[in-house]
This record gives C-alpha cells, sequence and structure tokens, in this order.
C-alpha cells in the first residue's frame, strides 16, 4: 500500500470515529460489572451490576439490583416464603469497589457498545425504576435476579436486539449449573441443604435465556454476540490479591469455629458414621435398647419434621423451584407422629413400618432415576430409615 494510501485511510478513520463522537452526545460510558464469587453462600455465585460514567456531571455511579433491606420487618419469614422484595440501589464507583477490596473479590468491567440514544434510553429506564414506586421486585434467584434484570435492560434499549448465545453444554439443567459453583468452592454442606429444599422444577433444562441467570454466563454472552457487537472493551478493574484487607475480610469471617470447614467432614461421611453407629448399637440391642427407642424416635421425627418444611416449602411458599420435592419419599411427614410410638404395639404402627421398609425399598431401586437428582449423601439416610423400619417390623412380627 502506497504512502498516499495509508494516509486517506487514515483519515477516514479519524473522520468516522469523529462522526461517532458527534453522535454520542450522551457523554455517557455505560458498562457492566461482573463479580466473582464469594466465600459467603449468599456471594457464591457472583454479583452483576452496571457502572455509569457521566462526564457532564462528572459523577462515576454503580447500579445494584441485588439490595434488600435486613431490618425490614419480619425479614425472615418474608424469605423463607419467597416473598422479600430486593430493589434497585446505587452507590459510588468506589464505595462497591472498597466493599470487594475487603471481601478480596474481583470485578470485570465490560464496556457496553451502545449508540448516545440507546444510552440515553438505558438512564431512563434506570430513573424510572429507581422511582420509590418502582425500585422493589420479588427476587428469585433462578429467574429473576440482579443478572437477568441487568440482562433485560441492556436487550431491551440496544437495537438490533442482541442475540446472546448459549454459553453451556445442550439440555444443562439448573441444578447442574449451580453444583458447578457449589463444588468448586467446596460447600458440600450447603450444596446437600439446596438439594434438599429444591424440587424437581430445578432439574429442567435451561433456556438459552435462563443460562443467564449466572453473572459470568452474562458476561460470556455478551462477548459472544452474534449479531451485533455488544462489548467495546473487556478488563479487571478489581484483580483478586492477597492484601491486608482482603487477609483480614477473610480472617472476621472465620472468627466462629465451623467444624463444616473441614474438607473431609462431608455430609457423606457424616451420614456414613451415623449409619455405622446405629448398625453397631443394634448388634448389641439388647443392652442399648432403650438408647436405640430414643435413637429411632429421633430419627422419625427429624426426618418427619424435614418432610413438613419440604410441604411447607412447597404450597406455602412463592419460590418457583421447592415445588415437586422427591426429598418427600424419604423425608415422609407422617414419619413425626410414627416417632411417638416406639414401643406401640397396635398394627398400623406394625403395618406403618411394614409400609416404610416396602417403600424405602423402591426408593432406594429407583434412586438414580427419579425425575429429580438426588444428592447421594443422602443414601445413608435413606438406608438407615430402611434398616431401622425393617427393625422395628421384625420386632413386632416377633412379638418382642
Amino acid at each position: 500500500m502506497s504512502f498516499f494510501s495509508r494516509t486517506i485511510l487514515v483519515v477516514f478513520f479519524a473522520f468516522m470515529q469523529n462522526m461517532a463522537s458527534a453522535q454520542d452526545s450522551s457523554r455517557l460510558r455505560i458498562s457492566l460489572l461482573t463479580c466473582t464469587p464469594g466465600e459467603e453462600l449468599y456471594s457464591t455465585f457472583g454479583h452483576s451490576a452496571l457502572r455509569v460514567i457521566d462526564s457532564n456531571s462528572v459523577s462515576d455511579m454503580v447500579f445494584n439490583y441485588g439490595t434488600f433491606n435486613f431490618e425490614e420487618k419480619g425479614f425472615y419469614v418474608k424469605f423463607i416464603r419467597g416473598k422479600l422484595l430486593y430493589c434497585l440501589s446505587w452507590s459510588s464507583f468506589e464505595d462497591f469497589k472498597a466493599e470487594y477490596v475487603f471481601e478480596n473479590r474481583g470485578i470485570t468491567e465490560q464496556v457496553l457498545d451502545l449508540s448516545g440514544e440507546e444510552k440515553l434510553r438505558v438512564m431512563a429506564a434506570i430513573r424510572e425504576n429507581a422511582k420509590e414506586e418502582n425500585r422493589y421486585y420479588k427476587y428469585d434467584f433462578f429467574l429473576d435476579n440482579c443478572t437477568t434484570r441487568l440482562r433485560d435492560l441492556i436487550v431491551k434499549n440496544k437495537s438490533p436486539k442482541p442475540q446472546l448465545p448459549a454459553v453451556m453444554p445442550e439440555k444443562f439443567r439448573f441444578r447442574q449449573a449451580i453444583h458447578q459453583y457449589l463444588d468448586q468452592n467446596h460447600k458440600d454442606w450447603s450444596k446437600l441443604g439446596i438439594d434438599i429444599l429444591l424440587g424437581a422444577p430445578c432439574d429442567a433444562v435451561m433456556t438459552t435465556a435462563q443460562q443467564q441467570f449466572l453473572p459470568d454466563n452474562l458476561m460470556i454472552a455478551l462477548d459472544s454476540t452474534k449479531n451485533t457487537r455488544m462489548v467495546l472493551s473487556s478488563q479487571n478493574v478489581l484483580p483478586v490479591e492477597n492484601n491486608f484487607f482482603s487477609a483480614l475480610g477473610k480472617s472476621m469471617s472465620k472468627l466462629k469455629f465451623n467444624l463444616f470447614e473441614f474438607t473431609w467432614f462431608t455430609p457423606m461421611v457424616c451420614f456414613s458414621i451415623l449409619l455405622l453407629l446405629f448398625m453397631a448399637l443394634s448388634l448389641i440391642h439388647k443392652k442399648v435398647r432403650v438408647l436405640l427407642n430414643v435413637l429411632d424416635g429421633l430419627l422419625f421425627f427429624t426426618t418427619g419434621a424435614l418432610g413438613i418444611l419440604l410441604l411447607f416449602m412447597w404450597f406455602g411458599t412463592d419460590h418457583s423451584m421447592t415445588k415437586t420435592n422427591y426429598n418427600l419419599l424419604w423425608a415422609f411427614p407422617m414419619h413425626i407422629i410414627i416417632a411417638f410410638c416406639m414401643n406401640s404395639k397396635k398394627k398400623l404402627v406394625k403395618k406403618y413400618f411394614l409400609f416404610t421398609t416396602l417403600g424405602m425399598t423402591l426408593v432406594l431401586i429407583s434412586w438414580s432415576f427419579l425425575p429429580q437428582q438426588m444428592n447421594n449423601a443422602l443414601l445413608p439416610v435413606a438406608i438407615l430409615v430402611l434398616f431401622r423400619a425393617f427393625a422395628r417390623y421384625r420386632k413386632m412380627q416377633a412379638g418382642v
């Protein structure tokens, strides 16, 4: 290419850049912030927020749809029932960043490729959302959260509408998606609790749009749009580092001794030990008959109480993923009543233990084929319920 041609090309690109600048008089820079996971359960899956730098007002603000008020009246009841309202909040970028510096969590910034008109539409939507009557919404972790709200805001105000691609394997399920984060962070006990509470809807195959409930997935999808460019540039504005503040944050989060922090003390280990303990006591049951009665009562009472909780989460809450829970097959609510009948001689109690024995046998046979992915750490518990129900039935059959 000749010198003259190169000169013409440089002048042309400079002209086009000036034209673009002239068309964008908004003087706004809008970017998506994607935060890495934290150590606490609520931060395990990361976070998303929107950063807006306004050269007109010389401001640098972050808008966050993941805010809730711990001091709200009836907070815990509303949280459990799925009625807790989240809201849009805002703060300076420096204040937002300081929190993540303290927690030693990284932040990736993607500057969005929006025209001046599109940026103004985004800001108009944010101002509308920021009104007191519009700030609050009913949060749903999987379907309507801090990330999906930002996704919808960006997609709605971008023209042409961006086609965000799938970023996870075909036929990937909600439960598999969250398991990736829980396994990576060695949160076996949290994983157990989540697997118990979340029912069959959590095993539905995600659509492409539903995959974007996770901050990392939205970040990757924006980088890979098919029909239009969405990201001008990307940078790591806060790397994860070992510094004084992050060390202090970690130390404060671990001030209390927590047995569950030991990686070897997994639910599978704990429940297997429990099963072996019951089996050992059963071998010498004549010497520890009273103790076995108490332990059996506790076993059936606990599983029954858990079953009642699962029924409540199914019918008494607004959570979308706690319906149709197959854990009720082993955590049967009626167990809580039979727990007080360990020494009963009634035929009804005898039939109940027989029914439980047969039912649990079928559950264990079909464990891997149920419409809901069961947590394998619960296998020792299911076996224990079967074992003790059968032992109780045999005892009553023998008339002991």
